[in-house]
């Protein structure tokens, strides 16, 4: 039987006198489905948690071609599809089998699409295997078109050269708006409510909603109007809660919770001036201005210099999520589970971007990356191999911040330029940013810092990070307590003299690490 196409949108004399031209490439989902099942193709895979937003894609894909919809699954077997009719779901009898109903489908001559909600988990047996691929040899020959609809992708090798796969995504910020738009119009004239759709609200709440799905926005724009009566800028941290829920159900990822401030980093000019830079960046006004994604930064240097700060600070400043991913979570003890779960980490933190993705300690993570052929049978250089190519290709805004202090560990491969955008050396605090350091943390636990001495305070520090400084006044509180007064510049003084600093003890490695990293990172001070 010659191949036939439903509806040739020209006529044969019409394309006699066209003349050659390209063929335009679908631009998204819907198209994509409507080409694949105006070109007949029996067998096609999507992949979607949103079941209604696609069988209402289906359904005016159906209408434009004259077919017929029918949807399958095991509560109800077969039933004729209608959109917007409410109501008990009357489904054929018989068909609720899952190979019942593929006999039942061969059966169908009638132009229709069918279809099959969950079905990947019925394609593990040998018998529905059998039953697929007779079913795609018959439905060569006819205008029917079946549709395996599930959020996993789960196919047998014996279907590979079957089946067509086609990845529905979540509502684009478009999408969102006209919901957005939808929701104003229902409570206008409501003054219980109150909804700001100007340009500057609408792109910062729509910018936080991308990732979710309909129904998850409609239902967190609706929890928000319930606690506040408004749906604003100001309520972008309700909508970043939705997100939260769906990274703890991973376990791979962790929703970090911010409080720290840019203005809580002492010193690291450089690395703050860089990251302010950047904070409008990942607006629609900086894409059309001619900008690029940010991609990431690396921060290398010495423990407790501010670099593990630094990455929620500038989560807080920039106002969007920060995600740890551990290193430790990934590695799973059956085979395929560790490639699995990095990809489903990323995948998660694309769903969920805008986003900042924070991989703590990188460098213990692939420490075995030489010997990994023979210490874990390669799982960590695969596993290595799919972070750095997602790294260099990713288009989704993923601003990954990777930290580590073992630098001669770190493959080259990672630091190479288009992996991340800079790599900065963060140093131990000069005597000026331990100045500040002190500042902060004195101000933190709310004392004045002009009670204290921070000029001679910074001299005695020498060599102390950040992180030392702040146990040091800590130390120094512990002791004052005990003896009944408040803590002065004495105090620390003397909890500086019985302190030993990293500095000191590791003396060979740290000077090890600032020898290298001059003319291969950019200083953070």
């Amino acid at each position: 039987m010659p191949i036939e196409f439903d509806r040739n949108p020209v006529g044969e004399k019409d394309l006699a006198k066209t003349k050659p031209r390209e063929p335009k490439v679908p631009t998204d989902a819907r198209s994509e489905l409507e080409v694949l099942i105006r070109a007949r193709y029996p067998l096609i895979y999507v992949v979607s948690w949103e079941e209604e937003r696609v069988m209402h894609e289906l359904d005016r894909i159906a209408q434009t071609l004259d077919k017929k919809v029918y949807a399958w699954d095991i509560n109800h077997g077969i039933s004729r599809y209608r959109r917007a009719v409410e109501g008990k779901i009357e489904g054929k009898k018989g068909t609720k089998d899952p190979i019942l109903a593929i006999r039942e489908i061969a059966e169908i001559t009638d132009p229709s699409i069918f279809v099959l909600k969950d079905y990947h988990a019925y394609v593990k047996d040998s018998t529905v295997i059998r039953g697929l691929r007779n079913l795609v040899a018959t439905l060569r020959q006819t205008y029917v078109s079946v549709v395996i609809l599930s959020p996993t992708l789960e196919i047998p090798p014996e279907l590979e050269k079957d089946i067509t796969i086609v990845d529905f995504p979540l509502p684009a910020k478009q999408d969102l708006e006209i919901l957005l738009h939808q929701i104003s119009d229902d409570l206008k004239g409501n003054p219980n409510f109150h909804i700001d759709i100007s340009a500057e609200a609408k792109d910062k709440m729509l910018e936080a909603a991308v990732g979710l799905t309909l129904n998850e926005v409609e239902n967190v724009f609706a929890k928000t109007l319930v606690l506040t009566g408004q749906l604003t800028a100001k309520e972008v941290p309700f909508i970043y809660s939705e997100k939260k829920q769906i990274i703890r159900k991973t376990g791979l990822l962790e929703y970090i919770e911010v409080d720290e401030q840019m203005s809580g980093v002492g010193g690291l000019t450089a690395l703050k001036d860089w990251l302010i830079k950047r904070r409008l960046a990942f607006s629609d006004k900086a894409r059309a201005f001619g900008l690029p994604t940010p991609k990431g930064v690396l921060f290398l240097g010495i423990q407790g210099c501010g670099k593990s700060l630094c990455a929620k600070a500038v989560a807080n400043f920039w106002e969007i999520p920060l995600l740890r991913l551990d290193m430790g979570r990934l590695f799973g003890s059956f085979v395929g589970t560790s490639e699995h779960n990095v990809r489903r980490a990323i995948s998660v933190a694309e769903s969920v971007s805008p986003v900042i993705l924070w991989i703590d300690e990188i460098d213990k993570g692939f420490s075995g990356l030489q010997s990994s052929a023979f210490s874990d049978s390669g799982t960590t250089a695969r596993v290595f191999g799919t972070l750095i190519t997602w790294l260099q290709e990713k288009t989704v805004p993923v601003f990954v911040i990777a930290t580590a202090n073992n630098v001669e560990v770190l493959p080259p491969e990672l630091m190479r330029k288009g992996r991340f955008d800079e790599i900065f050396f963060v140093d131990l605090p000069t005597i000026g940013e331990r100045k500040e350091v002190f500042f902060i943390h004195l101000k933190k636990r709310k004392r004045d810092p002009k009670r204290f001495d921070l000029d001679l305070l910074a001299k005695e520090s020498e060599g102390f990070s950040g992180s030392e400084i702040e146990q040091v006044i800590i130390s120094g509180l512990y002791d004052a307590y005990v003896e009944g007064k408040d803590i002065d510049t004495q105090t620390i003084r003397k909890a500086i003299s019985e302190t030993y600093p990293l500095s000191k003890t590791m003396h060979e490695e740290i000077e090890y690490r600032r020898k290298w990293a001059k003319g291969r990172a950019r200083m953070a001070t």
